[in-house]
């Protein structure tokens, strides 16, 4: 059990260093700042515990449970303020054997994903409707476009999938399709009139996004 904490740890810090060099030639969506770095107004001491982001561990503990469930680990500017300006920040994502991450979208960047372990089946539709896809391995990048939906599905039966995302912006700008869709309060008419399907339908999709 050692043994393959070990391996994981060695491959979840391989994959940091590999997304943190990629992120630098993503296109940044931020403003550039007119100075070194931002502090927040309640902020009154500034060192090196600034620009330091602890969240992670837990996820290296001996301790850590496996996730029944798709889980996102995000380390945006909300998370880690140092970001606000640096156009950079990171997603750990853990996908038990069957769990996806559903098709989504992120307004203000290109997303370079890292697998640390496991298998993905990843994809992007462009804006001619085309679907791009591939079956990613442990080792493997994939870049999804700035704005194009996207998603990951970990095809393993039981092994969980581990992977690192890096992007372009301090805050990506996520936008989940079916949250967006079918959790936001659109009239169930026009639902049922855009997927060419009925009310009973849209209801029940909406029960099953339910939390």
């Amino acid at each position: 059990m050692a043994s393959s904490s070990a391996s994981f740890t060695s491959k979840f810090l391989s994959g940091l260093v590999a997304s943190a060099i990629l992120v630098q030639v993503t296109t940044a969506g931020d403003p550039d700042i007119l100075s070194d770095f931002i502090v927040p107004p309640s902020v009154t001491n500034v060192d090196g515990s600034f620009f330091t982001f602890t969240g992670l561990r837990s996820l290296l503990s001996s301790q850590a449970q496996q996730p029944q469930a798709f889980q996102i680990s995000k380390v945006r500017m909300v998370e880690f303020p140092a970001l606000n300006g640096q156009s950079v920040s990171y997603a750990v994502l853990q996908f038990p054997g069957g769990t996806a991450n559903p098709p989504h979208t992120h307004l203000r960047a290109s997303e370079l994903l890292y697998l640390v372990d496991g298998y993905l089946q990843v994809g992007f539709v462009d804006t001619t409707n085309k679907l791009y896809f591939q079956t990613l391995q442990t080792g493997d990048i994939f870049v999804f476009p700035k704005g194009l939906v996207h998603f990951q599905y970990n095809v393993a039966g039981q092994k969980t999938a581990v992977a690192i995302s890096a992007f372009g912006s301090a805050d990506s700008g996520t936008v989940s399709l079916p949250t967006t869709l079918f959790s936001t309060g659109i009239d169930d008419n026009i639902l049922a009139k855009a997927f060419k399907t009925d009310i009973n339908t849209i209801q029940a999709l909406k029960k099953g996004l339910s939390p």
